[in-house]
């Protein structure tokens, strides 16, 4: 699989070490320029590119920036994908730590929902909230093959069923199980300060934790 990744920090980084490992091949970006990928593309094998070419002739595009940088990034970023194409979204809102207020996820709007808003306004793509609940190291470090009892599970959401099934099949591949969480609207039982974030279980684990997030965002994770 073709796969673009804009944004190089630590999730970025090692989905981008994870899918080359796998035989996937990868362009990534970050907002400081390829030049400062280099060390990253020859680790990996991946191409350091800018941003505007991540998405192009990519069969599936990873957002992985901070939730406050969102808007900073052109409204058209994701044109060069094709209708229908799958966007999977990392993001977390950290008012308090890191990304300040923003009105809208603070008035309950999941975060891929409004990261869809602002990237996609057409609604063009397919989004699919991943990898957001699981520290970057265990990208790379937690797998584990199928059949494993260590073997844990991640959960994912999103409104086209196809498009969960293409994440699910990377999240599979890298050594984790997979608990469809529901739709991006229910995607906010995945959010900081939920039962899930950050949770090491298997299925039952992760699919009782999604079931026990309250509907109301944790005070340390509101602005």
């Amino acid at each position: 699989m073709d796969i673009g990744i804009i944004g190089a920090g630590n999730i970025g980084g090692n989905l981008t070490r994870a899918f080359t490992r796998l035989g996937h091949t990868v362009k990534v970006a970050n907002s400081r320029g390829p030049e400062t990928l280099a060390d990253l593309a020859q680790e990996t094998g991946a191409s350091a590119v800018t941003a505007q070419d991540a998405p192009r002739g990519v069969d599936l595009a990873v957002v992985t920036i901070p939730q406050g940088r969102v808007p900073d990034l052109p409204a058209t970023l994701l044109d060069p994908l094709p209708d229908g194409a799958v966007v999977v979204d990392t993001g977390n809102y950290y008012p308090q730590q890191r990304d300040g207020r923003l009105d809208e996820i603070e008035d309950g709007t999941p975060e891929t929902v409004w990261t869809a808003r602002h990237l996609d306004p057409r609604g063009r793509l397919h989004w699919v909230k991943a990898f957001n609940g699981i520290t970057a190291d265990h990208l790379i470090t937690a797998g584990r093959p199928e059949g494993d009892l260590e073997r844990r599970a991640l959960p994912i959401a999103g409104d086209d069923p196809a498009a969960k099934d293409v994440v699910a099949g990377l999240v599979r591949e890298m050594g984790f199980d997979v608990v469809d969480a529901g739709s991006l609207a229910q995607s906010w039982r995945q959010q900081p300060g939920t039962p899930v974030y950050g949770a090491e279980a298997g299925v039952e684990g992760i699919t009782r934790a999604l079931a026990d997030a309250p509907a109301e965002r944790p005070a340390e994770f509101r602005a």
